[in-house]
């Protein structure tokens, strides 16, 4: 399954740098060059330390990782929800996405002028959250519009899908994002077709200067208090330094040049994984001579649901999974030891995929 991330933000805030830093992240993406789909879409692989493990274990002839597609994400200014700037091409993006990271700008510096004449981060993220939320509410009156009929000569389920679609109505001219609205997930069902912009899970990105790398600052201090009731996630980095990261293509200079800044992984690591918590995804290895390989999946899945990530026919005529955790694995060596030792589970179709495990499934199609 693809994973796609849009990058949104106003002018000058580091969006561009950002995206230019993932873009050319050189050293995760050795084996799986960084492509470019669209001039604005970037390939990033995800960093997993337990690839390296089973590598040097197995010695396969190649290694897959995983990946997360970057979005960049252009033209949103004031007025994009009527099709101001590239307004409508920006909507359209940014609806197929599965979550938006939000570049905010939080740090003080006289040669980047600000758009408002000040940084304040509350004002840079309402910008945006108006123009989605606008957006939004056009799309939530239309259904109100359709289904207001239906509900009216007494159809239950029409008064019920009303009831759910005023909450967010209410929500959305309130200013508040969809995603803060409280429903049942199966009271989602009547918002599917509509494909809310705001209802999409979000990551802050607080681009904040070198000083502040280590303690933060009120601007971020600031964005923290003010999404904290939003399900939302918080990631504070540097982009420009994230911009010289990218350039290392050795490993152990790039460990020097983080160290020398106290950090112990890029902030485009910690991107990734707060992608990755975010959208209740894990990853499951599958591990032969041939490859190496690592599959997403979301939290939650049993293993015929994994396994047709794989192939579809993997799917249809699942008839078991072989699963080896990888400590038991790291302990026995090999594969045919981890059997000799019953370090192999036989899991059938009700077996829910745990992060981390290695599987190997058996199908009959």
């Amino acid at each position: 399954m693809g994973l796609q991330c849009g990058i949104v933000g106003l002018p000058n805030v580091g969006k561009s740098t950002l995206f230019n830093a993932l873009s050319s992240a050189k050293a995760e993406a050795a084996n799986f060059p960084f492509c470019t789909i669209e001039p604005n879409v970037g390939v990033v692989t995800v960093p997993d330390e337990r690839l390296k493990v089973l590598e040097s274990l197995v010695n396969p002839n190649r290694v897959v990782p995983t990946v997360i597609e970057f979005v960049d994400i252009a033209g949103l200014v004031k007025g994009a929800s009527k099709g101001e700037g590239l307004g409508n091409k920006f909507l359209a993006n940014i609806r197929e996405v599965d979550a938006i990271v939000h570049v905010i700008r939080c740090f003080e510096d006289e040669n980047i002028v600000h758009v408002a004449g000040s940084v304040d981060p509350i004002f840079d993220k309402e910008v945006i959250d108006t123009e989605l939320q606008l957006k939004d509410l056009e799309s939530v009156d239309k259904k109100i519009a359709k289904i207001e009929k239906i509900a009216k000569s007494g159809d239950a389920k029409a008064r019920k899908d009303l009831e759910i679609l005023m909450l967010f109505k209410n929500a959305l001219v309130a200013g508040k994002n969809a995603r803060s609205v409280e429903v049942a997930p199966e009271d989602l069902e009547v918002l599917a077709d509509i494909h809310l912009l705001t209802i999409k899970p979000v990551i802050y990105v607080a681009n904040v200067d070198e000083k502040s790398l280590q303690t933060g600052n009120k601007f971020v201090d600031a964005l923290k208090e003010e999404v904290k009731n939003e399900h939302a996630e918080v990631v504070m980095l540097c982009a420009a330094i994230e911009a010289q990261i990218a350039e290392f293509e050795d490993a152990e200079e790039k460990e020097m040049f983080l160290g020398e800044y106290g950090l112990t992984e890029s902030g485009l690591n910690k991107l990734i994984r707060a992608s990755y918590s975010l959208l209740n995804l894990i990853t499951y290895f599958t591990a032969g001579v041939q490859e190496v390989r690592a599959w997403t999946i979301r939290k939650g899945w049993k293993a015929p649901q994994a396994a047709g990530v794989i192939h579809t026919d993997f799917e249809r005529g699942f008839i078991k999974a072989e699963v080896i955790k990888l400590p038991d694995y790291e302990k026995y060596k090999t594969e045919a030891a981890c059997r000799e030792a019953g370090k192999i589970a036989i899991e059938g179709k009700e077996y829910i995929v745990k992060d981390g495990d290695i599987m190997h499934f058996r199908f009959n199609v």
